[in-house]
């Protein structure tokens, strides 16, 4: 293999490592609108509040799509946004809700918060909050 194909293969495949974790196909991008449009309608939220340049956030990532991928109800019956830190860090939403940084996973139902996790990446705070919206969400 000459080096050119080396560097193509090679590319090809850290972007491929990279992708599942930007991202699963059933979270929602946030926007304006769109978190009161899903509490309305009784879902429960999980809202991941990210930056793509933050190592703490894609660590939290990675742990999200192996929880995810380990559990299929998580998926069936929590509402995922990413709500963009660099878009909406200096946003309503953050100042309302008292968001102190990226790296905030935060879990809604109704008018009520049910958890929150400020820069941890360990699997067990992550599942545990992903078991609380599993529960609020049962509950409904």
């Amino acid at each position: 293999m000459n080096r050119r194909m080396f560097l193509i293969v090679a590319g090809a495949t850290a972007a491929a490592a990279i992708i599942p974790h930007i991202g699963h196909a059933s979270d929602e991008d946030y926007r304006p609108g769109l978190l009161e449009k899903h509490l309305a309608a009784d879902d429960t939220v999980f809202l991941d509040f990210k930056a793509s340049w933050c190592s703490t956030c894609r660590a939290q990532g990675e742990v999200l799509s192996r929880l995810k991928a380990a559990n299929p109800e998580y998926e069936k019956k929590i509402v995922f946004i990413n709500v963009d830190w660099d878009t909406y860090g200096k946003s309503e939403l953050v100042s309302s809700m008292r968001i102190p940084r990226r790296s905030t996973l935060v879990v809604l139902k109704g008018d009520q918060e049910l958890g929150r996790i400020v820069a941890q990446t360990d699997e067990a705070s992550i599942r545990a909050l992903m078991d609380t919206a599993l529960a609020a969400a049962a509950g409904a």
